[in-house]
């Protein structure tokens, strides 16, 4: 059976999708993140396939390799500085890159992370978790983001 993803156009046998060993255990490292995580991750490596051709699992393996640790540690290091970036900068930054890259501002296809480790760089948290009752609740004063309050009651779920 033959499937064509529709964020990066890639049209592959299911048979080899289970049987490329590296792409395999990359998209499952990606989607034991997080539902909404990986398929937001999943639209950010669309923006490497060139216009005429598919994108390989090889190259979709090796571009997830890349950002795996700095996924998985939650920080990254651009311009000899270390950022902090928790799953809700990821989502974030990619969807500031999917704007960029509908607004004409983007030139594609990507050929590494940097705009994205960029915009990462520039994230700030909408608001500072305060400790109540040994729980985390937004600073007071700050509506808790949907998104995120969405995202971690998925991720409450499914630690549940």
């Amino acid at each position: 059976m033959r499937t064509r993803c529709p964020a990066c156009g890639t049209t592959v046998s299911l048979d080899a999708l289970v049987q490329h060993d590296a792409g395999r255990e990359a998209l499952m490292s990606v989607f034991k993140l997080g539902g909404a995580f990986g398929s937001t991750v999943i639209r950010y490596l669309a923006l490497f396939r060139p216009e005429t051709r598919e994108l390989t699992m090889d190259r979709v393996a090796r571009l997830l390799g890349e950002l795996l640790p700095d996924i998985q540690n939650q920080r990254i290091s651009r311009g000899g500085q270390v950022f902090e970036a928790p799953a809700e900068a990821w989502i974030w930054a990619i969807e500031q890159t999917l704007a960029a890259r509908d607004a004409g501002r983007l030139t594609l296809p990507l050929k590494g992370h940097g705009w994205l480790y960029e915009v990462i760089s520039n994230w700030r948290p909408q608001s500072v978790p305060v400790l109540v009752g040994g729980e985390a609740r937004p600073a007071p004063g700050k509506p808790a983001s949907r998104t995120l309050s969405a995202i971690a009651a998925l991720e409450e779920r499914a630690r549940g």
